[in-house]
């Protein structure tokens, strides 16, 4: 592996006022300054933009704190090329951690085309930058981090899921996207020796998460005081990761690059690698809900008396979804000493307290 110093290093992130890529954001402000970073993000409305906003906001506190580093956020979309070109060409980025990405296995039932656009043709404009950026000599991108999913695993039945594990049958969309993105890269890496590391995540929450995630959803329709629906008649498992464990991952992976090395055929042997970043430890879901219900009521977010049961609707299995998502993280333990520990309920606990204070409740 190839060791990388974050430090003084010029960083793009994509998707950088979305969950993941925002917090991310915050950390290397916060644990590697001197450091430039480059955001992007569209800013779309798939879900409600004051989050995306409010998250930029704390983005532009902790680069104020921090005059040493250089942050400069541009709003726009993968899918426009000349942008991403323009950005490569003034700003040169080092590393590169592509976290922009249309997500939500449902939504791609309903709105096929935003991840068409955003996850394979906005994916391939990256991959393309990165190729280009070693042009005339130019030492360009020494590494190329990049989001993929738990759900390429699709409904495979053998647990905890292995990156070495086939995953050709893709039950959504989104998944057969994200499975596209694997081989994208792969590609680009054996073509044009870029090194790239994807990174399969496994059910992100958090303060500040996406509101079209069940943890979220259920806390606002309790909220409003209407009925949540718990899928599979919670007979889901799902392997949640607090999103300072995911950052924490990604921010180690950034600084260990696959080794470029050439092979017997003189040609470069891919340097490329992909790794499950998961808690390792699957939740039933209903176990879940109960956690998120004492922690809402404990935050004050729900009164003390709350009528969980009434509110309450066991439901069946719907499209795309998978009953189970479990990660195998041994090898991201082996290569970069990591593996995820924040508790369910702490998790949970933060989110609570976010949501009471974001919501002024």
């Amino acid at each position: 592996m190839h060791k990388i110093e974050l430090q003084n290093k010029t960083i793009l992130v994509t998707g950088s006022a979305g969950f993941i890529g925002s917090n991310l954001v915050l950390e290397l402000l916060r644990t590697q300054s001197p450091v430039r970073i480059i955001g992007i993000d569209n800013m779309n409305d798939y879900y409600d933009v004051s989050i995306k906003k409010w998250r930029l906001e704390e983005i532009e506190k902790c680069a104020a704190a921090h005059t040493d580093s250089a942050y400069r956020f541009y709003q726009g979309d993968l899918a426009d090329r000349e942008l991403i070109n323009r950005i490569f060409a003034k700003h040169k980025p080092e590393i590169v951690v592509n976290l922009a990405a249309q997500a939500g296995v449902r939504y791609s039932i309903t709105n096929p085309d935003a991840y068409i656009q955003s996850n394979l043709i906005g994916f391939y404009h990256i991959l393309e930058a990165c190729r280009h950026s070693y042009d005339n000599g130019g030492s360009g991108v020494e590494h190329l981090v990049y989001a993929s999913s738990s759900s390429v695993y699709g409904s495979n039945k053998k647990v905890p899921y292995s990156t070495e594990d086939p995953v050709d049958h893709p039950v959504s969309l989104y998944a057969a996207t994200k499975k596209s993105n694997e081989l994208m890269a792969h590609a680009y890496s054996k073509l044009y020796n870029i090194p790239s590391t994807g990174l399969r995540f496994f059910t992100v929450y958090g303060p500040a998460g996406r509101p079209d995630m069940a943890y979220f959803g259920f806390t606002n329709k309790l909220r409003k005081g209407e009925k949540i629906q718990i899928f599979n008649y919670g007979n889901c498992k799902r392997d949640f990761t607090y999103v300072d464990d995911i950052v924490e991952g990604v921010k180690r992976v950034m600084a260990g690059a696959p080794e470029r090395k050439t092979g017997e055929d003189g040609l470069p042997v891919p340097p490329y690698a992909v790794y499950n970043i998961g808690n390792s430890s699957p939740e039933n879901l209903l176990d879940f809900v109960d956690i998120l219900q004492q922690e809402l009521i404990r935050a004050g977010v729900l009164p003390a008396d709350y009528d969980f049961e009434a509110h309450k609707e066991l439901a069946p299995m719907q499209p795309g979804d998978v009953p189970i998502t479990y990660a195998d993280t041994a090898p991201l333990e082996r290569d970069y000493g990591f593996r995820p520990n924040t508790s369910l309920r702490t998790g949970l606990r933060k989110f609570a307290e976010w949501y009471k204070e974001f919501y002024h409740i």
